[in-house]
């Protein structure tokens, strides 16, 4: 014990008593890397958005993330026998009619893409339009650098019904409830969005907005809804305790989405790495990207749609 305790204290005398040094770390930058977010669902065409990774101590305002953009890749989407070469398209090209369903894809609201022209590739040619239960094989070719990746729309599991209810000690706040029927066959996965008519300019995801069927195979389950909000939002709505609550008498619209197991987990390691950004107790979490040669996510959807009068009945 003595022996220990010697090393210890001659450790602290040396921190004590040593002279200050300014120390200088130079952190070299890591390589750049392509990253994909991109998705399909039944009926519409599949879009992707190509960006590249940025050092960590980059200043990161309007020019630069304008810069992020890739532009004039080899972008195709194959169902297995129809193959199409998507066309780069940025949004402040397009007639405002469209910005609505292509702020609900990229995932920002209306106003952020209207004041920002966020480029993508996507295509109007049917042929590749998504179609509940095939598979999509995403490749890109940007220079030198080759991605893939491969995702399914799976069969569509419909809830059996949804009803909101006041949260024990809230008066006109509550949650979303639903009552799910659970497939006999494992790797069932699913995402859920909500769009508040008149509120919200797009559908949001819920707050942990995936789950699957690790748990709950072939069963009948109750689950709730917590409201997901826009990133950074000053909204009142988005503010506050009620904050994760919908409000008696919104009008509802749920978008309730099958996704295939590696679709879900790279949103589910993406939530819980957003969800403990900045807790120092936190464990650290790797990103499960579904990208070859990339970041990312090449997700399929298989989507329903239901809406709901928030009334506690």
């Amino acid at each position: 014990m003595l022996k220990y305790n010697s090393l210890f204290m001659l450790i602290i005398s040396f921190m004590l008593f040593s002279c200050e040094k300014d120390i200088e770390i130079v952190l070299p930058d890591a390589k750049t890397k392509l990253v994909v977010e991109g998705n399909i669902e039944q009926g519409r065409p599949p879009f992707v958005m190509l960006t590249k990774t940025t050092p960590f101590f980059s200043p990161t305002d309007i020019n630069s993330l304008q810069n992020s953009f890739v532009k004039n890749a080899i972008v195709t989407v194959s169902n297995g026998t129809t193959s199409v070469q998507l066309q780069e398209i940025c949004t402040n090209q397009l007639p405002d009619s469209l910005l609505p369903a292509i702020a609900e894809l990229i995932g920002v609201n209306l106003e952020s893409l209207k004041t920002f022209g966020f480029c993508l590739y996507t295509t109007l040619n049917p042929a590749i339009f998504g179609e509940v239960g095939k598979s999509y094989t995403l490749s890109i070719q940007s220079g030198n650098e080759i991605l893939t990746s491969i995702t399914q729309i799976p069969s569509l599991v419909l809830p059996n019904k949804f009803w909101y209810k006041d949260q024990p000690g809230f008066t006109d706040f509550g949650y979303v409830w639903f009552e799910l029927n659970d497939p006999p066959q494992i790797g069932n996965a699913y995402r859920a969005f909500t769009q508040r008519k008149g509120k919200d300019s797009r559908f949001i995801p819920v707050l942990g907005s995936v789950f699957d069927d690790q748990f709950i195979n072939g069963l009948t389950f109750d689950g709730v809804f917590l409201r997901g909000k826009e990133i950074n939002s000053t909204n009142p709505d988005d503010l506050g305790e009620t904050a994760d609550y919908f409000q008696q008498g919104d009008t509802i619209i749920i978008k309730f989405c099958t996704i295939d197991q590696r679709h879900y987990k790279f949103w589910d390691t993406f939530e819980i790495a957003a969800f403990n950004s900045g807790n120092p107790f936190s464990s650290p979490v790797t990103i499960q990207t579904n990208i070859n040669g990339g970041l990312g996510v090449w997700g399929g959807y298989g989507v329903s749609y239901d809406t709901l009068i928030a009334v506690d009945l």
